[in-house]
């Protein structure tokens, strides 16, 4: 059997043209019979679909990712995951390296690759932290995810409760009934 990967772990990989279906299409394009994807971070160790396929797999099937990365970032565990399907018969295939082989060259080869990917996450993630330092020393930077709602809105949406059930203030204010709970408790003291 022919098993496919695929992995997100950002919105930004959507809007790149690497998200889930392209993934699956050029899975699919590669002869993938079964999909499983996840939309996990690369450094999580259990995602729930990984790990689903990964107890599917067995001697003589196939698992087919588009880059090296999906499976892993940190180079210990993907060269872990690799040897575990190396030594249970499954034949791996990273569309944009190859098949892997068990040889002591493409071991160190793979360990090159999960080396380079673990240094291109680190580089993210310093590149990351070095904006929102830049950003924190900005006029009006706040931490976190900007409100949806202003306070007026919030008020307005708590006044309607007292003429409409919550289901018909979610309805009219596209806001959710904890949200609502949240901000009445708030106003109200």
């Amino acid at each position: 059997m022919i098993y496919g990967y695929a992995r997100v772990s950002t919105l930004a990989q959507v809007k790149d043209g690497y998200g889930l279906e392209a993934q699956e299409r050029i899975l699919r394009e590669n002869g993938v019979e079964e999909i499983y994807a996840d939309g996990f971070s690369g450094k999580r160790l259990h995602r729930p679909q990984l790990d689903a396929l990964l107890e599917k797999l067995d001697c003589g099937d196939t698992l087919i990712v588009t880059k090296l990365d999906r499976i892993a970032r940190s180079a210990i565990d993907g060269m872990r995951l690799v040897e575990e399907l190396m030594g249970r018969g499954v034949v791996i295939n990273i569309l944009n390296l190859g098949v892997l082989s068990d040889s002591t060259t493409g071991k160190l080869i793979l360990g090159i690759f999960f080396a380079f990917a673990e240094f291109e996450r680190d580089l993210i993630i310093e590149r990351t932290q070095a904006g929102k330092a830049v950003a924190r020393t900005q006029a009006g930077y706040k931490e976190g995810r900007p409100k949806k709602f202003t306070h007026e809105q919030l008020r307005h949406a708590v006044h309607l409760l007292r003429d409409y059930t919550y289901k018909e203030v979610e309805a009219m204010m596209k806001i959710s009934k904890s949200t609502l709970q949240r901000a009445k408790r708030e106003i109200n003291g």
